[in-house]
């Protein structure tokens, strides 16, 4: 009889060993890009057998991710996008009550703070590329310019990118240098303004307060005439 497990065994321990293995191509990775980029790698972060984050420069971003296809094995382009770390300066649309301080102002806006690997800015540029072999992906990261958010296009190094990129520029405003259509994508030509910025203004609120906010309707029998009918059965 072959015994199933001993002291010495597990059945976990091939999944760790995999894990191990997987988290060391991780740093190789972070190690190559550290390489690579110099001083326009800002700050990375591998979460062991999970993930990992890379923060670059915006100067880098290009050359970043012709790293990760060319030297990282990264052939598979996810998306690519962004995000306003501003706090919105309308609070949550200026009728949430969980923004009212206790006098019933307007609380003072929270300070601006940022995810994994951290950040400098208002604007950071996001994305997302996998080694489908080797089954390990990574999130790319860069801090824009708040006044001015720009990057180099990623279309040499991920055709895919195209229609993310022209989001990105409708949405948050972003140029993307060397993109050959930067154009809009969803929105009217003659749309003015970003709305994916923090402090766009969405009208349409302002109109009519948001409806779970102030404008509660009462569950079918809650009706205040229903009170103390009694007797109906």
């Amino acid at each position: 009889m072959i015994p199933l497990s001993s002291p010495d065994t597990t059945l976990d321990e091939p999944a760790e060993s995999a894990e191990r293995a997987t988290d060391e191509e991780r740093e190789s990775l972070v190690a190559t890009l550290a390489d690579v980029l110099g001083d326009g790698l800002v700050d990375s972060e591998v979460a062991p057998g999970t993930d990992v984050w890379v923060r670059v420069t915006a100067e880098a971003w290009l050359d970043a991710g012709m790293a990760l296809r060319d030297r990282c094995g990264m052939a598979y382009f996810n998306f690519l996008s962004a995000i306003d770390w501003l706090p919105s300066p309308f609070g949550r649309d200026m009728d949430a009550q969980v923004d009212l301080s206790d006098d019933g102002e307007a609380a003072e806006p929270e300070p601006m703070t940022w995810g994994v690997a951290g950040g400098g800015t208002r604007f950071q540029l996001l994305a997302r590329v996998h080694d489908p072999r080797a089954h390990i992906g990574v999130t790319l990261k860069a801090d824009l310019d708040s006044h001015d958010p720009r990057a180099d296009s990623w279309i040499p190094a991920y055709p895919g990118a195209d229609w993310h990129e022209r989001e990105a520029w409708e949405m948050f405003g972003i140029t993307f240098r060397g993109h050959p259509n930067l154009i809009h994508l969803y929105l009217p030509t003659q749309f003015e303004g970003n709305p994916l910025r923090k402090d766009y203004p969405l009208l349409a609120r302002r109109v009519k307060p948001w409806p779970g906010i102030v404008d509660v309707e009462l569950m079918p029998g809650d009706d205040a005439d229903d009170e103390g009918d009694g007797g109906s059965v």
